[in-house]
């Protein structure tokens, strides 16, 4: 995916009109979803109507990208990001050039493959409308709200490419506190072997093994420290593999005395081979229907934590764990700036030689859609140099 211009993003920040249509109508602009669903955000009447005011009047003609087509025919595998970053300079400005009105708000409307949309310009403005058909030469018609289901290989597009972060929703859990640390455990394997493999029987015990018929097993967690302050904001456990309940533990009387009989699991995929002491945790729902682009309604900075996995310096497509969560009103869809630490040099052209910090500087965007309390993941959607921990993020 190529790097978006950064100099849009600087001009988006100084539109404060702008961040107010994000916050509402690019939720309403599509769902990753097969059939259509309500997407909600905390509005205000008066955000409202700036809102529906912007997106109605489209975007300038200078917003647009460069080589931006009269009309386009969306592919199968297009996503949000793909057809907005073709029309525009900034992404996150295609609610404007959408020109959404206050029905298809309320009732959204999705971007199907085969569909076809046309490029509108009329005084010194940009609207972007469906087509009749890519196969079709007739005019524009207005935007319709409707519910649409299909299957899976045909549905609406997807806002970012999810097959880069829907298996890392399973890959890594944060927990506020190490409660991990007190979670049902692998006590052994057949025949006493240190390690067990997909399709091989395990043994585990703990008190909450009754909860679930399939599980997430995990190495001992790791602490996530804020790069400054070193305060531990959360626990993170590298994923091993699942589980599936074969018998639920019980208890045995022998001798006048009671024990625990351990619950036999048969392990149904590994990422790593599964050793004594790894831990459980219940599957959860899978939950990523809906990541929709759009900037923090407020401004906030933060720090990136780690790079997930093994890798000391981090590229496109790699994931970050970043020191702001929830609680700090990051949501899953937010686009955030990176910024690369600047470094720290010699000058030696004064009178007397002195250490100096370069300033920071715009390096790529990230993509938030995995959050908790205190710590959340991103995608880095593109970058210009290497990403490190410390690196600083800020609202785009």
């Amino acid at each position: 995916m190529p790097c978006m211009p950064f100099s849009a993003l600087r001009e988006f920040q100084a539109s404060q009109n702008i961040r107010t249509a994000l916050a509402f109508g690019l939720a309403a602009a599509v769902l990753t979803g097969p059939i259509a669903q309500a997407a909600t955000y905390p509005i205000t009447p008066e955000q409202r109507a700036t809102a529906q005011q912007v997106a109605q009047a489209g975007v300038p003609l200078s917003e647009l990208a460069p080589d931006a087509p009269d009309n386009y025919t969306v592919k199968p595998h297009d996503t949000l990001w793909d057809i907005s970053k073709l029309f525009l300079k900034s992404p996150w400005r295609w609610p404007e050039l959408w020109g959404m009105n206050r029905e298809e708000i309320r009732n959204p409307h999705l971007i199907y493959p085969g569909q076809l949309l046309v490029l509108i310009k009329v005084d010194g403005r940009a609207r972007l409308q469906l087509g009749r058909g890519s196969d079709s030469a007739g005019p524009t018609v207005k935007l319709s709200p409707r519910v649409r289901s299909s299957d899976t290989a045909t549905g609406a597009i997807t806002a970012i490419p999810t097959n880069l972060i829907e298996p890392f929703l399973t890959d890594a859990v944060v927990f506020d506190t190490d409660e991990l640390a007190k979670a049902p455990r692998v006590v052994a394997t057949p025949e006493g072997r240190v390690l067990a493999a997909r399709g091989d029987i395990a043994y585990a015990l703990g008190e909450q093994l009754a909860q679930a018929s399939d599980y997430r097993l995990f190495r001992n967690t790791t602490p996530l420290r804020d790069p400054t302050t070193k305060e531990v904001l959360g626990f993170e456990a590298p994923y091993i593999g699942t589980a599936e309940m074969i018998r639920p533990s019980g208890t045995l009387d022998r001798d006048g005395k009671t024990e625990a009989v351990p619950a036999t699991l048969r392990i149904k995929t590994v990422k790593q081979e599964v050793g004594i002491g790894d831990r459980l945790s219940p599957v959860p729902q899978r939950g990523f229907a809906a990541y929709v682009p759009h900037a923090p309604a407020e401004a906030i900075t933060g720090q990136v934590i780690s790079l997930y996995g093994d890798a000391v310096y981090g590229g496109q497509n790699q994931i970050v764990s970043l020191n702001k969560g929830s609680q700090d009103g990051l949501e899953r869809g937010h686009v955030l700036a990176l910024w690369s630490d600047g470094r720290r040099v010699t000058d030696t052209t004064g009178e007397r030689r002195q250490e100096i910090k370069l300033p920071d500087e715009r390096n790529g965007v990230l993509f938030v859609f995995q959050t908790y309390k205190r710590v959340s993941y991103a995608l880095i959607i593109s970058v210009t140099d290497a990403v490190a921990p410390g690196d600083r993020f800020s609202q785009p």
